[in-house]
Formats: structure tokens, C-alpha cells, sequence
């Protein structure tokens, strides 16, 4: 510390001896105004390469230097074009003082972004390593935005970890921080942030993280906010619980294109910060903003990855969307469906529009795309206006390019078919066929146990919707059955009140089945079993083929009826009150099976405040089912 204490008094005398008018009397040389121009004021440096946001803030502290003849060094610098030219000043006439050495440095930086070859060859020139230490003997006295941009450029031209100028620039920069300007750190954290993580420069990082968490309050425009938030927020939880804080006080100053990188910040960190995203609604809302294509799609797709529902700001998506559907690329097409599949957000002029332009690039959609879109219509149970041309197309990219899909693809785009009643046999024939299925049956990932599934919801079409399909089929239920993963055991406050009710109206438990776990995929939320006068009757000793595996040995006794409950919650349902793709396939299924289906859904059993109420409802819910099956 006092070796670094010398040089620096060292350093300002002697700027301080070349700068004094000659007559100067002694005792009079006005150190007090050098020291202080020297440690306050920030350089000029030419206009970075770097598209920093912050580094805008950092170019405007002082247009130019004080003293004419350091403004005409530089000029020389800021005007070089060549690397050649920035190094020929070490041996010129000119003498280099104060943040001259370090402008070279941040001018070669910038020569040099895009030229990896020439970077490498420059660290090995005597003069650069000159260069070098002539920085690191003047530090002391680099002024404070230059400093920032020096740490930032050196970083930038991959010096070593270990050298020792490049350490000398970051301790300097370390003992200053409390000195800087908010702008300076915020430049700090967005230019060199990811370079101290890789460099090997924690300690620099961590106070970095500690100044501007302490300091956030100097914050006083929406640009740093938003900058921080999106390159040093996901460092520091305390750091970005501040910033969201300091958003949501200035959201009311953001443009469309602010809002739009605060959302996809959030989405990328995967934070639900609901204070900040409702107030971002509120202004998406109520300002008449012209949104560009690329903000609509980034909008969409934060939307849908934070599963924030809005349902304004979804009409105004859709409704801005659709006049730019003509001008989309197969990509973006399948990325805004998707995104609004997420949302359960079932807009059909806008899926129409979807359709057609897919439809209208026929031969130049990619197989990918075409799976994505797929999806997503499967997922909200859409079905185009022009759907024989679409599942044509469809069915066409899918004869050649199927069996060339990964197989977890394979089996995605098959039961999405299934879902929308498109499906080929052919197709069931691709995914299972035991070459396919035998990858999936007995997974121990998640992920695998859910292909698993779909796997046996497209084996249940086969069976119960295709009756002409003659195979391959899955193996009989006692071969998986065991291997499927048990019930989650979360209960819902509408599964715990049906099956009380219910057990209530049947009155003993032989009567009723609860969770059936069906060879179909599916889980009942309970069976109960009807005779020819509407009494129950004792399920144990009857056949059941639905089961897995299947059990019981007497035949139904005539006029029998088998009744599923079928609890229907929010998240089953899109934006419309319409059931997603999954659940209709889910409940034509237990139809095929035999079934008289009970459905109850969550907004008719909300609206049930007694337990008589809910038992007249259940009752009255099982007759309209048998009496809808007679009058067939």
C-alpha cells in the first residue's frame, strides 16, 4: 500500500512539475486542482465497438481534455485506423501522458474486435507489452470512465489471467469502486461482468455485486435499470430483487422496447415477479405503443414462458399478430403458436392465419417447424377451417420424414394427431412398433415416463377409435402396468370434496371405485356401477377390461350401466372454457371404453356452497348421463 501510495504522489508531481507556468513561484504550484482533475474527471475514448446501452452514459462525462496539446494526441488516437498507426506513438515525438496509453489500449481494442488473428499476434509485440507497462506505471492517474473501459478492453483482447498489468487495471479498479459514478459501475457489471466469472476474478465481481446492490437507489433512468437487470440480475438475488423494485417505480417512464427486455429477462431467469408484470400489462394496456414484429414475438413468448395471464394484453397480441403473419418466417410462425399454446390462448383468427401461411409455404416449411405448429394446435384441440388441406400436407411430410424424427418427436407428433382425430395407421404403425417403444417402456426420467403415456394414449386410439388398425400394439397392461409411476398423492380441494360427496351418496365402499387407473393412460377420478333401476351395485366381482391390469370374472348383469367421474380444474381448461387437446382426447377415450362420463367442472362445483347441493348436483349430473345414453 505505500509502495502504490508513492508512485501515485510520484506520478502527479511530476504532471504537476510539466503542467506549473514557468514563473510559478515556489510554494505555489497548484497541486490541490491537479489532484483533483486528475482522480474526478473521465476521459474521452472513440465510440465503442461494443453495443453496450451504458456505455453511452460513460462517453459523455468530459468532450475533450484540457490541454490543447494532450487534445491533439488524442485526435491522432481517435483517428487511427490501423493498429500500426496506435503503436508508432510509443516511439514518436509525442509523449504519452495521463490516460493517453490507456486510450491506445481501448483504441486497439476496438480495431481488433473482429480480427482474432491480428489480437493474438498484437499480446506478442514488444511494443504492445511497452505499451503495458507504461499503463500500468501511470494507473494511478487514469481517470475514472477511462479506467472502466480499459479493465473492459483488456479484457477484450484476452490477455492472460496472470498478467500482471491486467491484474494491476482490476486492483485499481477494486480500490476505486466506491468512487465511481452508478454509471460507471452499471458499465462495469454489463461490459465485464461475464469476463471476471471466466477470468478468474471473483473478489473484483463480488464488490462489483456489493456496490450496486448497496446503491441502487442512484439509479435515475430506466436504461440502467433495465441493462442491469438483464446482464448482472441473475449474479445476485438480492441485486436483482432491487432492480425490480427500481423497474416497477420507473415503468411508467419505459418505451415499448424497455418493457420488452424487462419481460424477457424475467422469462429467461424463469422470475414470476407478479407486482412488476402486472404493471407492465397495465401499460402495454392503457399506451397506444406501436409494437414492431420482433417486440410482439418477444412478448409472447415471455408471456408464455412465465404463464402470466393477461387477457387484454393477449387480445392486443393477437389482434397486432395477425396483420403481420404474411411477413413471418416458418420459424417465427411456430414459435408465436407455441408460445400462445403455452398460454392456453386459443385466438382462431389468428391460428387461422397460422394455418394458411404454412398452407402457402408448403414447400419450403422445414419438418421441425411443421411439428411445432402441430403441436401447439393439438394442444388447445384447434382444428383449421381448411383442415383437409393442412392434415394433407401433413400427412405428406410425415410418409417420408417420420421415421427420421427423434423417436420422443415421433411419438409427440403422432398423439397430437391422435388429439386432433387425424391420425393414420400408418403412423401407429411407426411409433409402436417395439423398436420405438421398448426405448420408453420401464424409463426411470420423467421424461420418459411421459412419452410412455402418450405412447399408451396412442395404443388406446388404435384399440378404441381405429378398429380396422390390425397392429403392432403395445404389450398386454401386466407387462408395464407395474413400471407406471404411482398417483402424486396432491389432492385438490374439488378431488377431496367430489370423492366425500360421492362416498356419501354410495354408502358403502364396495360400491365405488376412487383413482382408477385405467390401461388406456387415464385415471378415473372414480367408477361407480348402475343397474336397470338407478341403484349402485358392487363393482369388486364384476369383469373390468379397462383395468390395469384387468380383473373380475362375472359379465355385467343386462342393462348395466358403468358411470366415470371425470373432475375437470382450471388448468384443464383454455382461456374459452374449452378443455386442451389432452383432456378432450382423455375423455373421448373413456367414452369409447364404455363409459357414461360425469363430468364435473371446477366453475359449476365452485358455485355449490351446501353438501345438499353437491349431492342433488352429482345425482342429477348420473341421470342426465343415463337418460342422454337411452334416448340414443
Amino acid at each position: 500500500m505505500a509502495a502504490r501510495l508513492v508512485k501515485r504522489c510520484t506520478c502527479l508531481l511530476r504532471e504537476a512539475t510539466l503542467l506549473a507556468p514557468a514563473v510559478a513561484p515556489v510554494g505555489r504550484l497548484p497541486l490541490a486542482s491537479m489532484v483533483a482533475r486528475t482522480l474526478t474527471f473521465s476521459a474521452t475514448c472513440p465510440s465503442s465497438h461494443f453495443p453496450d446501452p451504458l456505455s453511452g452514459l460513460v462517453e459523455k462525462e468530459q468532450a475533450s481534455a484540457p490541454y490543447p496539446g494532450h487534445r491533439k494526441v488524442e485526435q491522432v488516437i481517435e483517428k487511427a485506423t490501423q493498429p500500426e498507426e496506435l503503436l508508432e506513438l510509443l516511439g514518436g515525438s509525442r509523449c504519452l501522458q495521463e490516460n493517453h496509453a490507456a486510450l491506445v489500449l481501448i483504441q486497439l481494442s476496438r480495431l481488433l474486435s473482429d480480427k482474432p488473428e491480428d489480437r493474438a499476434s498484437l499480446v506478442q509485440d514488444a511494443r504492445f507489452q511497452q505499451l503495458l507497462r507504461l499503463v500500468d506505471s501511470q494507473i494511478g492517474v487514469v481517470w475514472h470512465g477511462t479506467l472502466v473501459k480499459l479493465l473492459r478492453s483488456l479484457y477484450a483482447l484476452v490477455l492472460p489471467a496472470a498478467c500482471k498489468e491486467l491484474r494491476s487495471v482490476e486492483q485499481e479498479v477494486r480500490w476505486r469502486l466506491r468512487k465511481l459514478k452508478y454509471q460507471h459501475l452499471a458499465f462495469l457489471a454489463e461490459s465485464s461482468a461475464t469476463h471476471m466469472q471466466e477470468r478468474g476474478s471473483p473478489e473484483l465481481l463480488a464488490e462489483l455485486l456489493l456496490q450496486l446492490e448497496r446503491r441502487w437507489t442512484e439509479i435515475d433512468d430506466g436504461r440502467t435499470a433495465v441493462a442491469l437487470m438483464a446482464k448482472a440480475g441473475h449474479l445476485s438475488e438480492p441485486l436483482m430483487n432491487r432492480l425490480e423494485d427500481k423497474c416497477l417505480e420507473l415503468v411508467e417512464h419505459f418505451g415499448p422496447d424497455e418493457l420488452r427486455k424487462v419481460l424477457v429477462t424475467l422469462a429467461a431467469q424463469n422470475r414470476r415477479s407478479v407486482p412488476l408484470l402486472r404493471a407492465i400489462s397495465y401499460h402495454l394496456v392503457q399506451k397506444p405503443f406501436s409494437l414492431t414484429k420482433g417486440t410482439l414475438l418477444d412478448l409472447a413468448y415471455a408471456y408464455g414462458k412465465l404463464g402470466f395471464h393477461q387477457t387484454q394484453v393477449f387480445q392486443r397480441l393477437a389482434a397486432d399478430l395477425l396483420s403481420h403473419v404474411p411477413g413471418l418466417t416458418s420459424g417465427e410462425v411456430a414459435r408465436c403458436a407455441k408460445s400462445f399454446a403455452l398460454l392456453k390462448w386459443l385466438s382462431p383468427p389468428l391460428f387461422e392465419a397460422f394455418a394458411q401461411h404454412v398452407l402457402d409455404r408448403a414447400d419450403t416449411v422445414t419438418m421441425l417447424h411443421l411439428c411445432n405448429v402441430l403441436l401447439a394446435f393439438a394442444h388447445l384441440n384447434f382444428r383449421p377451417e381448411q383442415e383437409d388441406k393442412f392434415f394433407s400436407l401433413i400427412h405428406e411430410k410425415l410418409g417420408s420424414e417420420l421415421r427420421s424424427l427423434n423417436p420422443t418427436l415421433q411419438v409427440d407428433v403422432v398423439w397430437s394427431l391422435c388429439v386432433l382425430q387425424q391420425v393414420q395407421g400408418e403412423e401407429l404403425q411407426a411409433v409402436l412398433h417395439p423398436e420405438l417403444h421398448t426405448q420408453f417402456l420401464g424409463g426411470g426420467s420423467p421424461k420418459d415416463q411421459s412419452t410412455f403415456q402418450k405412447l399408451l394414449h396412442i395404443n388406446a386410439t388404435a384399440q378404441l377409435e381405429h378398429p380396422e388398425y390390425m397392429g403392432p400394439l403395445l404389450p398386454p397392461a401386466s407387462a408395464w402396468a407395474p413400471q407406471l409411476p404411482a398417483h402424486d398423492g396432491k389432492v385438490t380441494p374439488l378431488q377431496k370434496e367430489l370423492q366425500g360427496t360421492l362416498q356419501g351418496l354410495l354408502g358403502s365402499d364396495s360400491r365405488g371405485s376412487f383413482m382408477v387407473a385405467t390401461q388406456y393412460g387415464w385415471v378415473l377420478d372414480a367408477e361407480v356401477l348402475l343397474d336397470t333401476d338407478g341403484q349402485f351395485l358392487p363393482l369388486r366381482d364384476f369383469l373390468a377390461p379397462h383395468l390395469a391390469p384387468p380383473s373380475g370374472t362375472q359379465p355385467l348383469p343386462p342393462g348395466a350401466k358403468r358411470l366415470a367421474f371425470l373432475r375437470w380444474e382450471f388448468p384443464n381448461f383454455s382461456r374459452s372454457r374449452e378443455l386442451l387437446g389432452r383432456f378432450a382426447l382423455a375423455r373421448r377415450h373413456v367414452l369409447a371404453a364404455g363409459f357414461l362420463v360425469v363430468d364435473v367442472p371446477y366453475y359449476e362445483w365452485l358455485e355449490l356452497k351446501s353438501e345438499w347441493q353437491k349431492g342433488a348436483y352429482l345425482k342429477d349430473k348420473m341421470r342426465k348421463a343415463v337418460a342422454e345414453e337411452l334416448a340414443k
